[in-house]
């Protein structure tokens, strides 16, 4: 087990020898996103290793930032990831930042993160704005629970089982789409998940920030009198109770997946006490109710 810790607030590096990968927030919209911390790395570092150079060479530019930039992104990943994880052995310091927000998420940053961990590299990151809980918590939907992921599939065959997979989830859905699909996207969101609440997020941070809140279908119909502009983040509502539960009477097996804790949680969730969401548990698996009681009890 590899444990990094941070001893020095000033952002110095770490004590090993080698140098620091720093994963810095760069704006969603709004050049006033940038924080004060995120600047004074990016002056500091060896180099920044960012998505699309033009892109971030013009935020450079604009805070008189004057550090070198390499390009690393998912199609030169492969041989750039490696170099750069040399670097910092080495002992040299590396900003990476993404086209806009927070890098890692949703892109080839997540793979230089797990290289430089392997390899004992400190990483830290230096906060700053991000899309999808910017979207969330503006969406009025709940939020104590929720769950990123990423890009709907493009095909309508893969989305459709990507949102079969989903549908169970009573957390809160988050996913980005362009404008080019989105209208598609939702009409098979509608399809498998029903017409739940939702919320469509585009400009964030722009001077055309723009939130529509309403039903899968009330979207829809919104997009077809306002077509579609800018990437849009999407917050969709978890199943409801009622229907997790009518799910579950049309689907005998639907715990399948799960493992008994979980199970066991699940209807605790649906308002039933512990003892007898117990009960029920075993009665589904068919087992006896002191073996589920002493298994789950056990953690």
């Amino acid at each position: 087990m590899i444990v990094q810790r941070s001893f020095n607030a000033t952002d110095a590096g770490s004590n090993s020898g080698a140098g620091t990968l720093y994963l810095v927030g760069t704006p969603i919209g709004n050049l006033e996103d940038m924080t004060f911390r995120a600047i004074r790395i990016l002056k500091e570092v060896d180099m920044i290793a960012a998505e699309d150079t033009r892109q971030t060479r013009k935020l450079l530019n604009h805070f008189e930032i004057s550090t070198r930039i390499v390009s690393y992104h998912e199609h030169n990943k492969e041989a750039s990831g490696p170099e750069l994880v040399r670097l910092l052995a080495s002992g040299q310091s590396i900003a990476l930042v993404s086209d806009a927000g927070l890098p890692a998420i949703s892109d080839p940053g997540a793979d230089l993160v797990a290289a430089a961990a392997e390899n004992g590299i400190a990483v830290v990151p230096i906060p700053g704005a991000n899309a999808a809980l910017s979207a969330l918590i503006i969406s009025g939907l709940p939020t104590e629970k929720f769950l990123f992921t990423g890009f709907p599939p493009r095909e309508r065959k893969s989305l459709t089982a990507w949102l079969q997979h989903l549908h169970r989830q009573d957390a809160t859905l988050i996913c980005y789409e362009s404008p080019h699909r989105i209208i598609k996207t939702l009409a098979v969101m509608l399809e498998q998940l029903g017409d739940r609440k939702m919320a469509m997020v585009r400009e964030l941070t722009k001077r055309h920030e723009e939130a529509a809140r309403g039903t899968i279908s009330e979207c829809m119909a919104w997009l077809e009198e306002n077509p579609p502009l800018g990437e849009y983040c999407l917050v969709i509502a978890g199943v409801s109770k009622e229907e997790a539960a009518q799910l579950q009477q049309d689907d005998p097996v639907w715990w399948s997946g799960l493992e008994l804790e979980e199970h066991v949680s699940r209807y605790e969730e649906q308002g039933e006490d512990r003892k007898e969401a117990i009960k029920r548990t075993a009665l589904d698996r068919g087992l006896q109710k002191r073996d589920v009681y002493n298994e789950v009890m056990k953690k």
